[in-house]
């Protein structure tokens, strides 16, 4: 594929020009980290011809495999069209087709597509309409969020002001006015948090449900991630407690807005996360796999009372001034009407249960090794977390980078995985065989007894 003199030169450039995302730098500099130069299937390929399995979809956004043909002809066709084409002021036809398609299987009054290119973006979106929408309402007061502890929502200043893990957030306290740990000046924190995947039980129930009712008169809207905390280590909520959060919303006058950028396109086995409780959010965030891992896109999609609240004279000073340049764009949209295509031709959601049934039977072994604490499970989101003692849950010390050497070892063994400190997390693409799964968890698994152990 690449000459010796090539990979070289590829390797060295990569170490001393990227500054790759949430990787100390100096740890990276002193690994042999592969540069990927293919993919295919469930494989990536490196520029040294090797193979590895994407245990963690390219970061979850890889759905039915690399260079699915389908997809790959959608992206071609609209390339001898038009790359790309303003959505301000404009329309443009694979945005247009597919906003039909998100409205169709999006939970029940949710109408209107708003276009952005990832999470974060999609996530500032929601919280500027929820601000705007009180303030355009006549409530001026309802200027604050209710998050959750362990929240993840992005990287963008909104986003981080709402996102509730220490490690990611507390540098930028000052940028939100307060610290992590403290509500910021526009958003609340529900007082139950926990680090333990035992839950939050009850607690959490009543907690939320306090919180809410003293701050009804100020909260423009609730934030949370459904069914799973996904960047807090794969942490699930309790049975029911999205159904509440949406009846405490109605009952106080709260908009809900739904963050499925990580739990969307059907990693929880259903289409959307809050489709296992029946819920309709206000305002729904989807993101990674919405082009089945190809282009950046995201959607943030708001019922008709929402959007009819800036729908008016453009004298009275409504209009949602948002906007980015790359919105709506042909391209990502024509590879996101492929993916969706593709969820309807193969079925893809009925044919994945048996894969998250078998790869609930393998999860069932890492609860052999001593070192393992807990094994959380939503679909084929997946979160290991390791502990130096299950009895007590006392984390390994932090500096001993135990999930990390975890994942290194893995990809010693051909596997592509990724830590949340000390929790290994999988996630695999839909399109994994069962063959493959066994692959991903021997893998895992010997690689945690060989560190831990």
């Amino acid at each position: 594929m690449y000459s010796r003199e090539e990979i070289e030169r590829l390797l060295n450039l990569d170490r001393s020009l990227v500054w790759h995302p949430f990787t100390q730098m100096k740890d990276y500099a002193g690994e042999n980290a592969p540069v990927i130069a293919a993919g295919e299937g469930c494989y990536l390929i490196d520029v040294n011809g090797r193979r590895y399995l994407d245990g963690i979809s390219s970061l979850w956004v890889t759905v039915h495999g690399h260079r699915n043909p389908d997809i790959n002809r959608a992206v071609a066709d609209q390339l001898e069209k038009i790359a790309h084409s303003t959505l301000l002021g404009l329309g443009n036809v694979p945005s247009v087709l597919l906003a039909e398609k998100l409205v169709n299987i999006a939970p029940e009054g949710l109408t209107r597509v708003f276009y952005s290119d990832n999470g974060s973006t999609g996530v500032e979106i929601a919280l500027k309409i929820a601000f705007q929408y009180w303030q355009n309402s006549g409530y001026g007061d309802k200027k604050r969020f209710l998050s959750f502890y362990n929240a993840y929502h992005g990287d963008t200043l909104g986003a981080v002001g709402v996102g509730g893990i220490d490690l990611f957030h507390h540098v930028y306290g000052p940028l939100v006015v307060a610290s992590v740990k403290s509500p910021s000046a526009y958003c609340y924190r529900c007082p139950y948090g926990f680090k333990e995947s035992a839950g939050c039980g009850h607690a959490c129930f009543e907690a939320v449900a306090q919180t809410m009712a003293k701050h009804r008169e100020e909260l423009a809207a609730v934030i949370v991630e459904p069914v799973i905390q996904g960047a807090a280590g794969m942490l699930t909520w309790p049975r029911g407690f999205l159904a509440h959060l949406r009846k405490l919303c109605d009952e106080h006058r709260i908009l809900l807005i739904a963050d499925e950028v990580a739990t969307g396109f059907g990693r929880t086995g259903k289409m959307f996360a809050c489709e296992h409780e029946g819920v309709s959010p206000d305002i729904m965030v989807v993101a990674k796999g919405i082009t089945g891992g190809y282009l950046p896109l995201a959607a943030t999609i708001a019922t008709s009372n929402v959007y009819e609240a800036f729908f008016a004279d453009y004298s009275e000073r409504k209009t949602f001034y948002h906007g980015h340049t790359y919105t709506g764009n042909p391209l990502a949209c024509a590879a996101a009407l492929a993916n969706l295509d593709l969820f309807e031709r193969e079925a893809v959601l009925g044919r994945l249960q048996p894969k998250i049934a078998k790869l609930s039977t393998l999860l069932e072994s890492f609860m052999d090794i001593p070192h393992v604490g807990e094994v959380r499970q939503a679909g084929v989101m997946v979160g290991i977390e390791l502990v130096r003692d299950r009895e007590t849950r006392e984390p390994f010390p932090p500096e001993r980078r135990t999930g990390r050497q975890v994942i290194l070892k893995a990809r010693e063994k051909g596997v592509i995985i990724r830590p949340l400190d000390d929790v290994v997390v999988l996630m695999p693409p839909l399109s994994i065989k069962a063959n493959e799964l066994e692959q991903l968890c021997d893998t895992v698994l010997v690689s945690i007894r060989e560190v831990t152990c």
